[in-house]
């Protein structure tokens, strides 16, 4: 698989970048909004990564691993009453794990084609 080519990686990288800045349009505390801003931007970091290196299989457990975390980071951290910071994080962290867990197979044939040159 080439490079920058996933799309799975790119809807996490849109995912990531819209948690990031959604504190700029959606009420907040401070829990809410670090952990927005600060999984956000792991996300969209490590959908880079995945982007850049489409055999790293270890990329791909890591982008679903923060959309877990992103997921459950309100009751985590506290904001699971705030509706539009929950709900912001519910279904970006269900995206981002969705999409990472599909990525996985493609990123796991990927790696094998090249370990094979």
């Amino acid at each position: 698989m080439k490079p920058w080519t996933r799309w799975q990686d790119w809807v996490a990288l849109v995912v990531g970048v819209y948690a990031l800045l959604s504190p700029i349009w959606t009420e907040t505390n401070t829990g809410a909004m670090w952990a927005l801003i600060i999984l956000g931007a792991v996300l969209a970091l490590v959908s880079l990564w995945s982007l850049a290196q489409p055999g790293m299989v270890a990329a791909e457990w890591a982008h679903a691993l923060v959309g877990l975390v992103l997921f459950l980071s309100p009751w985590l951290f506290g904001y699971a009453d705030m509706t539009g910071a929950a709900w912001t994080s519910w279904i970006a962290g269900a995206i981002a794990l969705i999409t990472g867990l599909l990525a996985v197979p493609q990123s796991n044939s990927a790696h094998r084609a090249a370990m094979q040159h």
